[in-house]
């Protein structure tokens, strides 16, 4: 699970607001009425097409160079950028149990401190893994 970033397709609707698509991904549209919306809604459209991928194993569409893409001239083409490990935490953030084992004086050292052992371990698992 990682960061991507694919180009967008910002269309114009007479209504005011603007449908979005992907060009690079297939089935991958949204809707918003204004542009921070669409922004919003095609970052989300985006990793979770993305996500669905990764869990099911299949390769990442590659990302076409934004100045390659041809959209009618009132269309915003930007780029949209997604963190799919965000993303599975965000839905999938259970906690699950795992066994570890500290010197028994830093078992008790922690635990007269109120130490919460859990949420030091994950963070420093974080920190060693670069997520935030």
């Amino acid at each position: 699970m990682a960061k991507y970033t694919y180009p967008a397709i910002f269309a114009h609707e007479d209504d005011g607001g603007y449908s979005v698509y992907f060009p690079d991904i297939e089935g991958c549209y949204t809707q918003a009425e204004g542009l921070a919306e669409g922004i919003e809604n095609a970052c989300d459209a985006l990793c979770l097409m993305l996500y669905e991928l990764e869990k099911q194993g299949k390769p990442m569409p590659k990302s076409s160079n934004i100045k390659d893409i041809e959209a009618d001239e009132k269309d915003i083409i930007t780029l949209i950028a997604c963190d799919t490990v965000f993303y599975k935490n965000y839905f999938e953030g259970k906690s699950v149990k795992i066994n570890a084992t500290i010197p028994l004086w830093l078992k008790e050292e922690g635990e007269k401190h109120h130490v919460n052992f859990s949420q030091i371990l994950q963070n420093g698992v974080k920190e060693y893994l670069k997520i935030k």
